[in-house]
């Protein structure tokens, strides 16, 4: 073969080669850009469920936190009942007791 010829197989082969390179770096390229596009939607997707995630656990702490408020003012009215109920069993007793004893002291008087 021609020494031309061989030089221009070469420069046609260098010329492919180049273009190959160029096709791989535009693949590597595209192929990373996808790469940050899929991994920006994987943590935009991870940041939503997790603040939906974290609302949903607020809200059930709330709803926890009221029946607990309830339960406790429940109790609270049931305690303050039954002090009512003995603070007027005892005042019945107060007042029987000092009937009594204004009674004796009339009695010891005549």
């Amino acid at each position: 073969m021609p020494r031309q010829e061989v030089l221009k197989e070469i420069k046609t082969a260098e010329a492919e080669a180049e273009e190959i390179v160029a096709e791989a770096e535009a693949d590597a390229e595209d192929r990373i850009a996808e790469a940050r596009s899929e991994a920006e939607e994987i943590r935009e997707t991870a940041e939503t469920d997790a603040e939906a995630a974290a609302t949903e656990r607020l809200e059930e702490a709330r709803e926890e936190i009221e029946t607990r408020r309830e339960e406790i003012l429940e109790e609270g009215e049931e305690t303050r009942e039954a002090l009512v109920e003995e603070a007027q069993d005892r005042l019945d007793e107060a007042v029987d007791l000092a009937i009594d004893r204004f009674e004796e002291a009339v009695n010891a008087q005549t």
